[in-house]
């Protein structure tokens, strides 16, 4: 028995790590780089195994950390099974489809200045994977998991999806794995959410294991609590809406959309938004995710499977808008004030919220609300460490709007929930960190007693 780390190794995104067993090869997510163009350019390269000899591909969640080079993994020869969660094949489809598209954009965009630059000797640029790659990895979707329900991958290989809280459908896996008299239980936490949140459930007490993979995204620092973040957001809102500003609220299209959309009807319904104000749900990927949540109540908590049932719906109000349309994503920029922008990506790597900063990030009038994680060398990264000036579209743009952090909306664990998840696998004998900076590593680390803790590098192999 084996595993190796091929992703978010001392790193936050990326995630894909591989067991070998009984003569078979499971993987345990296969996710994009997302950051500077260092990361971004580690996705080209080899995936440190031959992807036509892995047999089952585990899928945690579909967020594209974790799901991004799964149609490239299938490119390159990958023809065994997929399994994960209903939800999460949902949102597989939307995510792999949405990031083929940005990069064959971003691949046109590339040629274009390339033969700019080099006329007729400008070589041919290609994109990471295609739609049609990403279509045709959807044809490997195979069986499809329930929490809590044990079942047998292959002789002497039984997996287990346990509730992880962190986005719909999201997944801690459990493997239970034999190989001639050897046993091993091993726990992939995948990404873990936090307790007591909107609309989904906490993540569900772990089983006690042998070895642990487990997240560090915010190992370093606890959150802040929701309410006061909650509070935080509708202050922001009526103070900037009534000095005639906008609130652009860069949003990852999964979870974090759907939870300000939760929040933005509350706060609307109970009078705590004190003027009324348009909002716009400007991302054709969070738009259709929405409508996915609709569809998935088995992911729900109690409270919102009580909206639901008294026909309510959670995620809509009077005054919100979605727009899918390029040309109504363009109108919105003629507004100067007194509406709420929510587009993506999250990170501000892409995607429609970079022309809504170049139009909004110079205006004093304007706030600027980050609700979740920003890796090193991304926009959004930049703005949060107080960068005085940003280049969006090759274009110098002040940064002269009002810059909000609020961390109570993460949908990570923060480090006392991810140490109190980890003290209920028991006393594992080994705890591998992943997902996470090199100093939210090692503080996390620091915590954790009664097991060994490694942090693999990149292509590092350990026998269980």
């Amino acid at each position: 028995m084996k595993i190796s780390f091929h992703g978010a190794d001392q790193s936050v995104t990326g995630s894909c790590h591989l067991i070998e067993c009984a003569g078979k090869r499971i993987l345990i997510d296969c996710g994009l780089y997302q950051g500077g163009r260092e990361l971004v350019e580690e996705n080209i390269e080899d995936f440190g195994f031959d992807p036509s000899t892995v047999d089952f591909l585990l899928l945690t969640h579909a967020h594209l950390d974790h799901c991004g080079r799964i149609p490239l993994l299938v490119k390159r020869g990958f023809r065994g099974e997929i399994i994960t969660t209903a939800a999460s094949v949902e949102l597989a489809r939307l995510v792999m489809l949405d990031s083929a598209g940005l990069q064959e954009s971003e691949t046109r965009y590339q040629q274009r200045k390339a033969d700019r630059h080099h006329g007729h000797h400008a070589k041919n640029i290609e994109p990471l994977y295609t739609t049609l790659d990403a279509l045709n990895s959807l044809d490997f979707f195979g069986r499809v998991a329930r929490y809590h329900e044990p079942f047998e991958l292959a002789t002497g290989i039984t997996t287990t999806f346990i509730d992880a809280g962190h986005i719909l459908g999201s997944a801690a896996i459990f493997l239970e794995l034999s190989e001639g008299e050897q046993s091993h239980r091993i726990l992939f936490s995948g990404d873990l959410g936090y307790n007591d949140r909107a609309i989904l459930r906490n993540p569900a007490i772990p089983p006690k294991v042998d070895t642990v993979v487990m997240e560090t995204t915010y190992g370093d620092r606890l959150h802040k609590q929701l309410k006061p973040s909650i509070d935080e957001l509708y202050e922001i809102v009526n103070e900037t809406v009534g000095r005639g500003g906008n609130v652009i609220i860069p949003t990852f299209a999964m979870e974090r959309a759907q939870e300000i959309l939760y929040f933005l009807r509350e706060g609307i319904d109970q009078g705590e938004i004190k003027r009324f104000t348009n909002v716009f749900l400007d991302s054709p990927m969070a738009i259709s995710a929405t409508e996915i949540f609709r569809r998935h109540p088995e992911c729900y908590d109690e409270e919102t499977k009580k909206i639901f049932c008294e026909d309510n719906d959670p995620f809509g109000f009077e005054g919100l808008h979605f727009t899918r349309e390029t040309n109504e994503s363009m109108a919105i920029n003629q507004i100067n004030g007194g509406a709420v922008i929510m587009a993506g990506s999250g990170m501000c790597t892409g995607g429609r919220i970079r022309h809504h900063l170049r139009h909004n990030l110079w205006n004093r009038a304007n706030s600027i609300v980050f609700v979740g994680f920003a890796a090193r060398g991304t926009l959004a990264r930049k703005i949060v460490d107080g960068a005085k000036v940003v280049k969006i579209f090759g274009e110098e743009i002040h940064v002269n709007a009002s810059i909000h952090t609020i961390g109570g909306f993460s949908a990570h664990a923060d480090q006392a929930e991810l140490l109190a998840w980890h003290a209920q696998t028991g006393k594992p004998k080994t705890t591998f960190l992943v997902h996470g900076e090199n100093e939210a590593m090692h503080t996390f680390s620091k915590h954790l007693d009664n097991t060994d803790v490694i942090m693999p590098t990149l292509h590092d192999s350990f026998e269980l």
